[in-house]
């Protein structure tokens, strides 16, 4: 579905008490989409369970950060981040995202992944749009095969100076 959606010019702006939830299993798949998820994205209930998460994934956002939030969350960790989501339409929206790993309980492996997102401050959008587009120039010019640790690179090098790690970084923006 999502590989047939042409990027459209126009931004949807999350409500100050929005807030975007979803269930994954640990493979990514949907398995739960609250309303607002359903309304932001455009698509129905239907259509998103049992997708992969990133059928929202706006082409505007680095694979390095996707990566980055795979291994925190495959690692046991929270991860928080800025997202750019596309709806069905080719619309975009940006979130202030926060993914966490779920446990079954009395179990020690992962069972899933839980994300509530919210409405994003547009000033902390504009920093880190910003270093997207360097991470994504820096991805593409590298190629395929390279494109995920040429997108780091600038991450790090960005981080690197302000002495944080890539979590305090985001929550100090």
């Amino acid at each position: 579905m999502k590989n047939k959606i042409t990027p459209r010019n126009k931004e949807i702006v999350m409500r100050e008490d929005d807030f975007i939830v979803s269930k994954t299993d640990a493979t990514g798949r949907l398995t739960y989409c609250n309303r607002i998820f359903i309304e932001f994205s455009g698509y129905t209930e239907q259509e998103l369970l049992s997708q992969q998460h990133n059928i929202v994934r706006h082409p505007d956002m680095p694979r390095s950060v996707f990566n980055l939030l795979w291994q925190t969350i495959k690692s046991g960790n929270e991860f928080f981040g800025y997202v750019k989501n596309m709806s069905q339409d080719g619309s975009y929206y940006w979130v202030f995202a926060n993914v966490t790993p779920s446990y079954k309980a009395g179990a020690s492996n992962i069972s899933g992944y839980f994300s509530v997102r919210r409405k994003p401050d547009i000033k902390k959008v504009n920093i880190i749009e910003s270093l997207y587009k360097d991470m994504l120039a820096a991805e593409h010019q590298a190629g395929s095969r390279d494109a995920i640790a040429a997108g780091t690179k600038i991450l790090t090098d960005t981080i690197e100076p302000t002495g944080k790690d890539y979590r305090e970084f985001i929550l100090s923006l």
